[in-house]
């Protein structure tokens, strides 16, 4: 037991929260112990019956049985924010930032959202993470489908979006959606569109409260803007959907080591999309 918890740790507090989060909604529903209306989310219900923890619950709600427990959750949320909080991340030693910005973000979600009408934001949340990952995956990096069909890490929320197509139709595109366009957001107000430039119009309100900071022990950490490259860390494990290096020319110099990339699986033979 002991040894569970030390790997659990070594997860990143964001990435954790969002492992912990989503098991600890998705496991009771999925076992009968409670109903899956209790924690959807319905505006009637939220803002006039005030039952305001759907706004919680409505993010981590899975479905798909035991293929969202290591499909969904293990491989897709844990591959995408740890890459983010990873060593060579983005926002290594600044996940108070990820966490500020992924409530901005969420709160967004489900603004966008209010056309369609949802009942669930899990699937628009994790687009929204692959969206801001991709983008601050290391220049060239790849994605490889099964195997197959090697694209570049970019293009992995139309991927996604594709998936999603094929299993719900034009309707779970659309629910899916305001991911992208949120995770967009994120990406052009924060970053500035360019990793290592000089930040977007809201990187002065994307910074975490001291209050937060000193709640993830960063409150001393100095606050640099954004990094010149945001690597990630991890490699291949497998089939399904993963991110390969750039290719050097054959005439090219040797380079010093430099952090691998590491990409989003969904496991082998698995159809994106098909949980919550």
């Amino acid at each position: 037991m002991n040894d569970i918890v030390a790997e659990i740790r070594k997860i990143p507090p964001v990435t954790r929260f969002l492992i912990v989060s989503s098991l600890s909604v998705s496991l009771p529903v999925m076992m009968n112990v409670v109903s899956a209306y209790k924690v959807i989310y319905t505006h009637k219900l939220v803002f006039e019956q005030l039952q305001v923890w759907r706004l919680y619950s409505s993010f981590f709600l899975g479905s798909g049985g035991i293929t969202y427990i290591f499909v969904r959750v293990l491989l897709l949320a844990v591959r995408m924010g740890s890459q983010l909080e990873s060593t060579d991340g983005p926002y290594f030693k600044k996940s108070a930032d990820l966490a500020w910005q992924l409530f901005a973000s969420c709160v967004a979600i489900i603004i966008t959202s209010i056309p369609v009408q949802p009942y669930i934001f899990f699937r628009p949340l994790l687009l929204c993470l692959a969206y801001v990952s991709s983008a601050l995956a290391p220049v060239g990096a790849q994605t490889s489908i099964m195997g197959l069909v090697t694209l570049p890490v970019t293009y992995t929320p139309y991927i996604m979006l594709g998936f999603e197509l094929l299993n719900a139709g034009p309707q779970g595109v659309a629910r899916m959606l305001p991911g992208a366009v949120v995770g967009h957001l994120w990406w052009w107000g924060v970053w500035g569109g360019a990793v290592g430039g000089a930040g977007g119009v809201l990187q002065e309100w994307s910074i975490a409260p001291r209050w937060l900071r000193d709640w993830f022990d960063e409150g001393d950490a100095p606050r640099p803007g954004a990094r010149g490259a945001a690597g990630t860390t991890g490699a291949n494990s497998g089939g399904g959907v993963h991110v390969v290096p750039p290719r050097r020319p054959l005439n090219a110099p040797a380079a010093a080591p430099a952090a691998s990339t590491s990409g989003y699986q969904w496991g082998s033979g698995q159809k994106l999309g098909s949980g919550s």
